[in-house]
């Protein structure tokens, strides 16, 4: 039989070691350069066609979607994601990603019980649960605006 402590010492020597520092950087190097390439298209959007910020920013997230929902179906996002990790999920890029590859993973199964009862298996929680925290992070800010604190 084998002891807790003989246990521990087995699965840290047969564990890979964690690369937690190069991963973070590589999100980061990534996250960031989509972020980038975002900033680049609202500053030519501005520049070039004379929009106003609202509407460059608006373009700006419309051409991002499309981009993510393209590299996914052509399946260069995968790639993007195994090597940028967490820095491919935060831009809007990596919610196109999640909405759009359950849709193109299950279109077989029709538009209705596939495409359309599938696209927000990935997203769903990331929509619900960042509606409740907002809701939650709002209701801290009246309590606290009660109480005459004010953040903002």
């Amino acid at each position: 039989m084998v002891t807790k402590k003989e246990y521990s010492e087995l699965v840290k020597k047969n564990s890979p070691n964690s690369k937690c520092f190069s991963n973070s950087i590589k999100a980061f190097l990534i996250g960031g350069a989509i972020c980038t390439v975002g900033q680049i298209l609202m500053n030519i959007y501005q520049n070039n066609f004379d929009m106003k910020e609202d509407t460059a920013k608006t373009v700006t997230s419309i051409t991002l979607i499309f981009i993510g929902i393209l590299l996914t179906a052509t399946g260069v996002y995968d790639k993007i994601a195994r090597q940028a990790g967490a820095g491919s999920l935060i831009p809007i890029t990596g919610f196109a990603n999640a909405i759009s590859s359950p849709s193109i993973e299950f279109k077989a199964e029709g538009f209705v019980t596939g495409l359309g009862a599938k696209m927000f298996i990935i997203a769903g929680p990331v929509i619900v649960y960042s509606t409740a925290t907002s809701i939650l992070y709002g209701i801290v800010l009246w309590v606290l605006h009660m109480f005459g604190v004010t953040l903002f």
